[in-house]
């Protein structure tokens, strides 16, 4: 009889796990499924992760690892890079990160859920990935905006929160989009489409932005 490794229980049960948790959500998956559909022993879950609440993260953890080491926000670009280019880089990696759909396609549908119904995972999930692009982002606003924006003052990070919001529904808003609009593709030319619009888009209002009123006296 062929002896299972533990590394490979552990990779079965991950992978079990992204399927059921992102079509359940984490209430209402229950461990002995996710065993079930591994065809791991229930104690395998304690042994890697020691509960439902660690095989959660851990899971949350490797989907926006696995999507920012294949996507990078700036998808690999120079230093020379202008704001332009690297706005269009960050659209069109988070896009590919959430919209893809090969080995890792639930983990785009697990992240929806997490913000629907967030977890105790989602306080380390914003501080160590979601913290970190949005700063990056900010940062690229920032410039494209000139003058004297910042990337920490408040009409900065409601334009980036704009550009976001742009990236959110096409994820979010997937099927109803598909109803909608049936010709259009999310395979890989189709993604970078809608992420060369979102850039013209947020060019175009980012460089024409009303001057800001001052604050009555």
């Amino acid at each position: 009889m062929q002896q299972v490794e533990p590394a490979d229980t552990k990779r079965r049960l991950m992978d079990a796990a992204g399927e059921v948790f992102s079509e359940k959500g984490f209430k209402a998956a229950t461990v002995r499924e996710i065993c079930r559909v591994a065809s791991a022993n229930v104690a395998a879950v304690h042994y890697h992760f020691g509960d439902k609440e660690g095989l959660y993260k851990a899971l949350l953890v490797e989907a926006f690892e696995n999507g920012l080491r294949r996507y990078p926000p700036n998808l690999h670009l120079g230093p020379e890079a202008g704001c332009e280019e690297r706005l269009f880089a960050f659209v069109h990696s988070f896009l590919l990160r959430t919209l893809g759909s090969e080995r890792f396609a639930w983990c785009g549908k697990l992240m929806a859920r997490e913000l629907h119904e967030p977890t105790e995972a989602l306080d380390h999930i914003v501080e160590r990935y979601i913290l970190p692009l949005t700063e990056q982002l900010r940062t690229i606003v920032a410039e494209i905006m000139g003058g004297e924006a910042k990337a920490g003052d408040t009409r900065t990070l409601h334009c980036t929160m704009s550009v976001v919001g742009q990236c959110q529904y096409i994820f979010r808003s997937r099927s109803v989009i598909g109803r909608l609009i049936p010709d259009l593709r999310f395979d890989e030319a189709g993604i970078e489409a809608l992420a060369r619009h979102i850039t013209t888009f947020s060019l175009s209002a980012l460089r024409n932005l009303p001057p800001v009123e001052p604050e009555p006296a």
